[in-house]
């Protein structure tokens, strides 16, 4: 065989190349982004629009309905379209069909906001508009807390100290904060004093935008100094608000303050948050596609301390839903019982072969088939997950196979007598179609998962591939790795014609803890062999029983299927207990929150002492 023959002769060229592939697979494996589940790229974009005051129907009719007609005739490889409206909030997803450029969508769906906007309610704001992602969900979240501070100013505290700073952690999203009500300048309008005068809102609305301007002044050269001006256009005290004029009736001037009382007030709230029974508030901080979860949550935690110097005191922050603990247990767990399956390979390989050489050298072929795999991975653009890292566990018992094959070949060669290097290319090339044929049967069973559509693709497609690649790069190996070790590694034990590898061609047993310990496993072996075959004598010898027996077996197994629990992914133990409690339509925000503090009432007699943390 070619290949065996020229690793033989360029041994240090193999090895070489081994080792740069070790570097390369290791930087790869420390810059790969960590996750739990690989990204899901479904492409879909969401558009949420705002008119405070306003129902959900007519959110529903006045603007969505509006804007999806506009939809339909400007963006490109629209699947479906889903509309939800809430109070002063629209909400729509676009989907998109599969390979759709989202890019492209997100600039149209923004300028068919633009078109419509002329058509709807006066004074709306065009839309956000962003691409939503399967996977850019809440990976933490932090709730502030104060036992003299109101929620009020824990909301204000986490919109404009707290965002800021975490906003420039790489890959963390973070929206606006829950809980307390949003400060905000109020004018309370009086209508009574408005109708007698025969003013509208609308005037007062138009008189506070008039003079309520921002204008550039420039500057004034005065002797050898330059000054820049500043325009007194824009009010810096709220007293100033309440004496704009609004309209001058009967020669007379009607002011703000006739109309109406300015103030330093605070949005309608909307939502609330409890933090163990006191007012708190709410930051959910998200991911963003292709940044590692794990590096995002250590950004964030190296960010509090410095945060945490810039607040009140008795300001307390706690992370809540931290998800790097879930992804750190899931990848652990898999690499665990990865490295366990390892061994119990090596330790099978050790009771048939007898020999540790033989064994280190086809154990050698686990580790850097993976990194191999890891790396061309890398270059794919995967990730490091659950699913990536279970199609290495699953080949770990695979990867073994090829040079396991290849070794009892050169070894039964060995066995026939002639040199060492002529047992090797003789061996290993007679197993190389068959080695080759075996290995590609076995990836051709992961080929049907690439045709899959929707989220299973984006979950399986990369378990797939880092099984077959590990296999792929498993089957070069036999070829060049394991010849050139069993070359080195094994030419002593030849030259000295060990009885190992040689019983018959010498009188007298080398005899070390692995050969006796094989010789015993060799004998239980062939009493199993023998008992095996008096049980398959016996089931080929009464084959209407034998079928019989395994039909009543399916068809037995057939009625427990509908037994079994349907569910997307296995329940996992997030160490958190979330309850859903809806109050009737239309209930005031206090009541609510009342309802809620009798559940986290009734949660507490229940846990008894317990420490526990309710949100």
């Amino acid at each position: 065989m070619s290949i065996v023959r020229g690793v033989l002769k360029r041994p240090y060229t193999v090895i070489a190349v081994l080792i740069l592939i070790c570097i390369l697979g290791a930087g790869a494996a420390m810059r790969m982004p960590v996750d739990i589940f690989p990204e899901i790229n479904i492409p879909v974009v969401a558009v949420v629009w705002t008119y405070a005051g306003m129902d959900a129907t007519d959110i529903q009719n006045r603007i969505l309905t509006l804007h999806e007609r506009q939809m339909a005739s400007l963006v490109d490889d629209i699947s479906r379209i889903e509309a939800t409206s809430y109070e002063g909030v629209g909400v729509e997803k676009v989907y998109l069909h599969e390979g759709a450029d989202v890019t492209r969508a997100v600039s149209q769906v923004a300028s068919s906001a633009l078109a419509v906007l002329k058509y709807m309610p006066p004074n709306i704001t065009p839309p956000l508009v962003l691409r939503y992602g399967a996977t850019d969900v809440p990976i933490i979240q932090l709730s502030l807390s104060s036992n003299t501070l109101p929620d009020t100013k824990l909301n204000d505290i986490g919109q404009n100290i707290i965002r800021p700073d975490l906003a420039v952690v790489h890959g963390a999203e973070v929206p606006y904060p829950y809980g307390g009500k949003p400060r905000v300048i109020m004018v309370d309008l009086n209508q009574q004093a408005l109708e007698s005068r025969g003013l509208s809102p609308s005037d007062v609305s138009k008189a506070l935008a008039r003079q309520n301007v921002i204008l550039p002044a420039g500057d004034v050269k005065i002797g050898s100094k330059d000054y820049m001006l500043s325009m007194n256009s824009s009010p810096d005290l709220i007293k100033t608000i309440n004496a704009f004029p609004v309209k001058e009736i009967d020669g007379k001037t009607v002011f703000v303050r006739d109309v109406a009382h300015v103030h330093d007030g605070f949005q309608v709230q909307t939502n609330s948050v409890s933090v163990n029974g006191k007012p708190g508030a709410l930051i959910s901080i998200r991911k963003t596609g292709g940044v590692s979860t794990l590096a995002v949550i250590d950004g964030i935690r190296k960010a509090l301390p410095e945060i945490e110097k810039a607040l009140p005191k008795g300001v307390k922050i706690k992370a809540l839903f931290d998800q790097s603990v879930f992804v750190k247990a899931a990848l652990d767990g898999v690499i665990r019982e990865g490295a366990m399956a390892a061994f119990l390979a090596g330790m099978m390989i050790l009771l048939f072969l007898g020999n540790w050489r033989l064994t280190l050298i086809v154990m050698a072929s686990i580790p850097l088939s993976i990194i191999t795999a890891v790396l061309v991975m890398y270059i794919d653009g995967q990730t490091l997950n659950t699913m990536t890292l279970g199609g290495f566990s699953l080949a770990v018992g695979i990867l073994v196979d090829n040079g396991t094959v290849v070794i009892e070949n050169i070894e039964r060669h060995l066995h026939s007598g002639g040199p060492l290097e002529t047992a090797i290319i003789g061996g290993a090339g007679e197993v190389g179609v068959p080695t080759f044929l075996s290995t590609l049967c076995i990836c051709i069973v992961f080929v049907p998962v690439f045709l899959l559509q929707g989220t299973a693709k984006y979950l399986f497609s990369p378990l797939s591939l880092s099984v077959c690649v590990s296999l792929a790069a498993s089957l070069g190996l036999s070829f060049t790795l394991v010849p050139v070790l069993f070359k080195y590694l094994m030419r002593s034990t030849v030259a000295n014609q060990n009885s190992e590898l040689r019983p018959s061609q010498s009188g007298e047993r080398r005899r070390n803890i692995f050969s006796l310990f094989h010789q015993k496993f060799d004998q239980g072996f062939e009493k199993f062999r023998d008992t095996y075959r008096q049980c398959l004598d016996w089931t080929l010898s009464r084959p209407r029983a034998t079928i019989v027996y395994f039909v009543v077996l399916m068809v037995f197994a057939l009625f427990l299927f509908p037994q079994l629990g349907r569910d997307f992914f296995p329940q996992v133990d997030a160490g958190q207990m979330r309850l859903h409690v809806r109050t009737p339509p239309g209930t005031r925000i206090e009541q609510t929150q009342e309802d809620f503090a009798r559940v986290e009432s009734a949660i507490r007699q229940i846990v008894g002492n317990k420490q526990i943390d309710v949100i």
